[in-house]
């Protein structure tokens, strides 16, 4: 396993990490967390990634009884958490980064996860609501009361990210030193002209989720949704649309051959591509079995095999040209 750098921190995280989201309580109960976060420890991950909105705080408290059953060494390890939906559908308690919501949500998660602090607390959305200059202060005085060491923003604009950090700088406070994005195959423009300026000029580190698009590009999808699939689960049918488009399934089934090629699977291939970007810190992977994660820890062997002239054949079956990742 190698470790890179949070950006320009000195904190460095697993290139593959660990997250619970759909999986922990929904799929997987306690033992079966323990088993899938063993087995990646094993393997080298030192990140573990959550939110208090995952299962609506339950994906916290499986993590939380799996991390106390594992006895690891707090230090050997970082737990991340995402504040912004709330539990509760009352003003104050959902889709706000206000102080009060903040510092409450931060307690909370800490107790379900039975930890004194995380290691990154993440915006997990822009509050459109509460100015700037409160959040950045809220998230300051977490990180000064020890109840995390770094904190960033998940799925903000890039205008957004600079303006905390410049609010930071101008108070002398903590400042955002990560973003959460989505990035896979399809969806790449976290990763834009917009955001290049964050990643090289602040020195942004990245966690990126759903390397797979959902599982859309592991190929299972190509015959319907399987019963034990995600896209399966009780109020995940927003996901059947996209699992299930036939322009993409086309493009999934056009990597076989090159997976075949690097003697991998499709959801090696998927994992690896996000790997080769060098403004990406981790990728947070998920499964719902040990299997998976195995399967999945693998990529980084792939990533290796990913030479520019099959970077460029990927892009091809995806009907990409190069400056199209600059859009």
């Amino acid at each position: 396993m190698e470790y890179r750098h949070v950006g320009k921190t000195g904190i460095r995280v697993s290139e593959l990490s660990f997250g619970s989201w759909v999986t922990f309580h929904n799929q997987a109960d306690v033992k079966a967390a323990v088993d899938m976060m063993a087995a990646a420890y094993d393997a080298g991950v030192n990140f573990f990634d959550n939110a208090e909105v995952y299962a609506n705080g339950k994906s916290e408290e499986v993590m939380g009884n799996a991390i106390k059953e594992l006895k690891w060494r707090r230090s050997s390890y970082l737990v991340s958490t995402k504040i912004y939906w709330g539990l509760h559908d009352n003003v104050n308690e959902r889709n706000t980064l206000n102080r009060k919501r903040l510092i409450e949500g931060i307690n909370g998660s800490l107790e379900r996860l039975q930890l004194e602090y995380v290691d990154l607390l993440y915006c997990h959305r822009p509050d459109k609501t509460t100015p700037i200059e409160e959040t950045v202060w809220a998230m300051h005085n977490i990180i000064e009361w020890g109840k995390a060491f770094y904190w960033g923003t998940s799925e903000w604009a890039a205008a957004e990210i600079v303006a905390a950090i410049e609010i930071a700088e101008r108070h002398h406070l903590h400042k955002p030193v990560v973003e959460q994005p989505i990035y896979n195959l399809f969806k790449r423009h976290r990763f834009s002209n917009e955001y290049e300026r964050i990643y090289k000029d602040y020195g942004y580190g990245t966690t990126t989720f759903s390397p797979l698009e959902s599982g859309l590009l592991t190929g299972k999808y190509k015959t319907g949704i399987p019963q034990e699939s995600r896209a399966a689960l009780e109020g995940y049918d927003w996901l059947h649309d996209n699992v299930t488009n036939q322009e993409k399934l086309t493009k999934v089934t056009a990597l076989e051959p090159i997976a075949k090629e690097l003697g991998c699977t499709l959801s090696q291939l998927g994992i690896a591509w996000c790997l080769k970007n060098p403004y990406v810190s981790t990728v947070i992977t998920g499964a719902s079995r040990v299997d998976q994660v195995h399967e999945n820890m693998k990529a980084s062997e792939v990533a290796a095999k990913l030479t520019p002239e099959i970077m460029e054949r990927i892009d091809q079956a995806f009907g990409m040209k190069k400056e199209d990742d600059d859009d």
